[in-house]
């Protein structure tokens, strides 16, 4: 009796290319163990090498690049000649559009709607390499995986047509953020030049992100109470990111770290130590760093717009992210009360558990075969 060949399913690696954001991390977390669950072959193809080559080799995917000049040139123009040629059964962009003219079945994975909400958030070549296609995409996907229920309401409040493709897959949270024992959070607060702990923000710094809120909430803290911990932003900068970074570096002197884009495993380390998490955010699509946090058993504080809530649950303080009033009473009252800050960081831990990249490439499988029919 022949044995049914396994589909093949090609998948946008562009996120890859570069330096990676979120979405690359998460599309290489996620791709690495579909390939393991061994129910497909997966080929990774993008208009350059990716910094993953090796490793998706290394996990049995096959690799392609098809040189381009930009990355929207590649997927508009080369990618759906190379979809032509038959060997592909469907294709998956992780990275939110498209092809406009798509020849095969396909699949997105949609993380927000921020090109289309906030579009002041985006440089322009975002915005160009997304709003342009994004109905098209909407239209021609068979499945349509988004990072959370308040991305899936968004779809369907802009885009009601899209409501039965609609599938939540969450994001997992890598296993190396995890609790740290404490003589390794004592060392690295020495390291940081902050031994009593300190707040911390992890992320790309843009306007979206809502850093000045924090900032200011911070420095009203600091003003009432010159003991209030250090307050450390790791993360690269990003979009109107000038004027925020001249106003930490004026904050420095009192108290304020900016650390930058960190290596993976310095940054999990900075994540382990810092006493309370703080993210203003104004819309995420997940909000994968207060996520990780929790992970690391960390009390954290979000804004309570878009997915944070779905995120955090019972197990965070929320706050109106258009009052810095409202934040700074949050951080106050973790500083003031210990045993809340205990108690929340246990349920942020146990919380954390739910978002698991196995039973997320268990749900995205199901989504590319449900599309694959």
């Amino acid at each position: 009796m022949n044995t049914p060949s396994l589909p093949t399913i090609g998948v946008d690696l562009r996120a890859l290319v570069g330096s990676p954001s979120g979405v690359g991390f998460m599309t290489l977390a996620l791709l690495g163990r579909l390939a393991a669950r061994g129910r497909a072959r997966y080929l990774g193809v993008a208009h350059r090498p990716t910094v993953a080559d090796s490793e998706l080799a290394a996990a049995g995917i096959a690799l392609e690049h098809h040189p381009a000049p930009y990355g929207v040139l590649w997927q508009q123009l080369r990618l759906p000649r190379r979809l032509r040629r038959g060997d592909v059964d469907l294709f998956w962009s992780p990275l939110m559009t498209l092809p406009a003219r798509m020849p095969l079945p396909a699949v997105v994975t949609i993380h927000d709607l921020t090109p289309l909400l906030f579009p002041q958030a985006h440089r322009l070549k975002v915005r160009l390499s997304v709003l342009p296609f994004l109905r098209s995409t909407l239209e021609q996907a068979r499945r349509i995986a988004v990072d959370s229920e308040a991305t899936a309401r968004d779809l369907g409040t802009h885009f009601p047509a899209s409501g039965e493709k609609l599938r939540v897959v969450h994001p997992g949270i890598d296993p190396e953020f995890h609790p740290a024992p404490p003589a390794d959070i004592e060392r690295t607060r020495l390291e940081l030049g902050c031994p009593e702990g300190y707040l911390l923000y992890a992320g790309t710094l843009e306007p979206r992100k809502n850093l000045d809120l924090l900032l200011d909430a911070w420095e009203d803290l600091r003003a009432s109470n010159p003991d209030t911990p250090p307050l450390v932003l790791v993360g690269p900068y990003g979009w109107h990111s000038r004027r925020l970074l001249d106003r930490i570096e004026r904050l420095a002197p009192r108290g304020l770290h900016y650390l930058g884009r960190l290596p993976r495993e310095r940054q999990v380390e900075v994540v382990q130590a810092a006493s309370i998490f703080v993210y203003p955010s104004l819309y995420e699509g997940f909000g994968l760093p207060p996520a990780e946090a929790m992970a690391c058993a960390l009390p954290v504080i979000v804004s309570d717009r878009s997915s944070l809530p779905e995120v955090v649950g019972e197990a965070g303080l929320q706050v109106d992210p258009d009052s810095a009033g409202d934040l700074a009473s949050a951080i106050r009252r973790l500083l003031q009360e210990p045993t809340l800050a205990r108690d929340l960081g246990n349920k942020a831990r146990e919380r954390s558990q739910r978002f698991d990249w196995e039973v997320s490439a268990r749900e995205m499988e199901e989504v590319l075969f449900e599309a694959l029919g």
